[in-house]
């Protein structure tokens, strides 16, 4: 049966279906490690507002009169309106303070904002600046749990390492099996630099020694998909890959924190 153009799927749910993990991946991290309850609020809030996105620019961009514009901005309200609520359950439960680390998001996620509403999205600097936002979330699920900054940065940072050299691996990979130009070398020096920084921050005790393990593992499946090596597989494949790994990587750092 066709989709309805003012169904809740063509209205809310994103069409890129990488941004669902590198979305949620920094949620689950947060709270496999750092459970708390103003954390699942927190969890509350990052999935309404992740909601917002699509039917917010459906209903800034959309014709007056194109019939999907009114149910676009009426979900857009609604999970804007579950956002606010969720915050402030977080706050409640938590404290305005310990949500520092959202003020590093906050210029990121505008970043992204910007070229998303000119229909830029799929640009590098989109697709970074948005992981990045939701990659440094776990540093706020943290903070509220007690953590000080530099274990609550750690947390940050081991999942940026696992988003920014991600993006620019996937992106290298679709474009060179489609011929069109590309920097592959982007996306080796990041998984490079994001395994020393992984490698000094484990040997200063701010994150496990798994972290850095788990970092050379990510550069290992950069090197092989952006290089000759690389398989011939579909997005699809490449996707569901993507997802096992992040499965592996987020099993395993939540196994390293509980047992440290």
């Amino acid at each position: 049966m066709a989709t309805s153009p003012v169904s809740f799927r063509s209205l809310v749910l994103p069409k890129e279906h990488g941004s669902w993990s590198l979305a949620f991946e920094p949620v689950a991290l947060g709270l496999l490690v750092a459970a708390t309850p103003a954390g699942f609020a927190l969890a509350a809030t990052i999935v309404a507002g992740f909601f917002v996105r699509r039917p917010l620019k459906l209903a800034i961009m959309l014709p007056a009169g194109d019939p999907r514009r009114r149910p676009a901005l009426a979900w857009a309200l609604g999970f804007s309106a579950v956002a606010c609520a969720a915050l402030t359950g977080t706050a409640w439960f938590g404290s305005w303070s310990a949500l520092w680390p959202l003020l590093l998001c906050a210029p990121l996620g505008a970043t992204f904002l910007w070229f998303d509403l000119r229909n830029e999205m799929r640009e590098a600097e989109a697709e970074l600046a948005g992981s990045a936002a939701f990659a440094l979330a776990p540093a706020a699920f943290a903070t509220l749990a007690g953590w000080n900054a530099p274990a609550a940065l750690g947390l940050a940072a081991l999942m940026l390492t696992r988003s920014i050299p991600t993006v620019l691996t996937v992106r290298s990979y679709l474009r060179l099996t489609k011929n069109l130009p590309t920097q592959p070398l982007d996306a080796i020096a990041a998984a490079v630099f994001a395994l020393t920084a992984i490698t000094i921050l484990a040997l200063r005790g701010a994150v496990p020694l798994v972290g850095a393990l788990l970092a050379a593992g990510l550069l290992a499946r950069t090197v092989v998909f952006v290089t000759r090596w690389r398989p011939a597989w579909s997005a699809k494949r490449v996707g569901m890959l993507e997802g096992f790994i992040g499965l592996v990587y987020l099993g395993g750092l939540a196994i390293a924190y509980r047992c440290c």
